[in-house]
């Protein structure tokens, strides 16, 4: 058996158990956590702990709390808890109808099948899936609207031009590439720009655009204190971008139809 099918979780005086009478008693193996294809079985009677320390080692990253998320099983439910004090953390189910943005301090409850968790600590982004064996939820996915198909791409009440959208998917092509769950870096403003073939002058400009529609539909994080814009807005836009589904890899063709002519806003 190897470390990753093993069971995980430590207990702590006061952890929260495996809920109220009648809620029916949960067991290891309930629920999995999926970090770079290894697996972990969290107790329901324990706290299983995530970040530079825990359960799950993710990293030595210095930027990753040692204590950063906590799942734990309570009133016949599990959550997902930030205990860290900086960073956040972008939850989804599988299909991106559902998004949220966990702060610190908060918690929210691991009700479907298949969910994503993605964050990022220093310019590195995260990105592990939980899986629960009995969902509160069932998640059914919708295809694309044919009508969508061609010209300015529709989120929600939000409209992306081409070189916008090209934009996000030269942000989060790594964590677009990669197979399965695991860590990417973020592309430094220049570096993306450079993949663009655009000048750093005009990635900015368009990168400001973008988190201005986003911050206009409620999307969280990429706006400072003051109505300035967020330094991590690139983090963030990445996490909300894959999570969402706002990106998929089928996108990453838009990066090799930008050129230095392409102008549109």
């Amino acid at each position: 058996m190897t470390r990753g099918d093993m069971d995980h979780g430590t207990p702590r005086t006061g952890a929260p158990g495996t809920g109220a009478p009648g809620t029916g008693a949960a067991r290891a193996g309930d629920l999995v956590v999926d970090f770079c294809g290894e697996l972990y079985r969290p107790r329901p009677e324990a706290v299983f702990g995530i970040g530079r320390e825990g359960d799950l080692e993710i990293d030595d990253n210095p930027y990753l709390h040692r204590r950063f998320l906590e799942i734990t099983h309570t009133e016949g439910i599990w959550w997902l808890a930030n205990v860290g004090s900086l960073l956040s953390a972008t939850v989804a189910d599988v299909t991106g109808g559902l998004q949220a943005w966990v702060v610190p301090g908060a918690r929210i409850p691991l009700v479907f099948g298949h969910t994503n968790v993605v964050f990022t600590a220093g310019s590195t982004t995260y990105e592990f899936a939980v899986r629960v064996r009995t969902p509160a939820f069932l998640q059914r996915a919708s295809g694309p609207d044919p009508e969508d198909a061609a010209g300015d791409t529709t989120i929600g009440p939000i409209t992306f031009t081409e070189s916008q959208k090209a934009l996000i998917v030269a942000l989060a092509e790594p964590l677009l590439r990669r197979d399965g769950t695991g860590l990417s870096s973020i592309p430094t403003s220049a570096a993306a720009a450079k993949r663009l073939g655009w000048a750093l002058t005009k990635f900015n400009r368009k990168l400001d655009n973008v988190c201005d529609k986003l911050d206009r539909v409620g999307v969280a994080g990429l706006r400072a204190g003051g109505g300035r814009l967020a330094t991590n807005r690139r983090a963030r836009l990445v996490e909300h971008a894959v999570s969402s589904h706002l990106v998929t890899a089928e996108d990453l063709a838009l990066l090799d139809a930008q050129t230095p002519a392409t102008e549109g806003d």
